[in-house]
């Protein structure tokens, strides 16, 4: 075989390697982007991070619990707010959860229904008057 032909049986095996690497990237299910409003949430990125500032300012993270039958939030004050558990791997599971806290400050979320495995969670909250986020990476057992 001269180098013409070996030349050409390479150039046919790359070309037929970046048409399976197209064909893989059109077929794929998933898409990068963890959030479809991304633009949205870029504008209001100042709130989302005076809210993020305002839990270490007060030293307000809540008490995260985490058991096979769900978790339970402890809150430093009376708390109303949103739960969201965000399954990274499928959009498709994730969870918005209201939540309104007890006489002891504290909210329990039932994950037995939940798939298992590392979970996004991410907690906004108000409490006096003032609005707290919160995120935490939890796996569920």
């Amino acid at each position: 075989m001269n180098w013409g032909t070996k030349l050409m049986i390479g150039m046919g095996m790359f070309m037929a390697f970046i048409v399976v690497l197209a064909v893989l990237m059109f077929n794929s299910k998933t898409d990068a982007l963890v959030d479809m409003d991304y633009y949205e949430k870029g504008l209001n990125y100042d709130e989302e991070y005076n809210s993020k500032e305002q839990v270490k300012t007060d030293n307000a993270a809540p008490d995260i619990q985490l058991s096979p039958e769900g978790i339970v939030l402890g809150f430093k004050n009376s708390a109303v707010g949103n739960i969201r558990l965000m399954r990274v791997s499928d959009k498709k599971l994730d969870k918005k959860i209201s939540f309104e806290t007890n006489p002891d400050r504290e909210f329990a979320v039932v994950t037995t229904e939940m798939v298992k495995g590392r979970w996004r969670l991410i907690i906004s909250w108000n409490s006096e008057e003032k609005s707290y986020l919160y995120e935490q990476e939890v796996n569920l057992q």
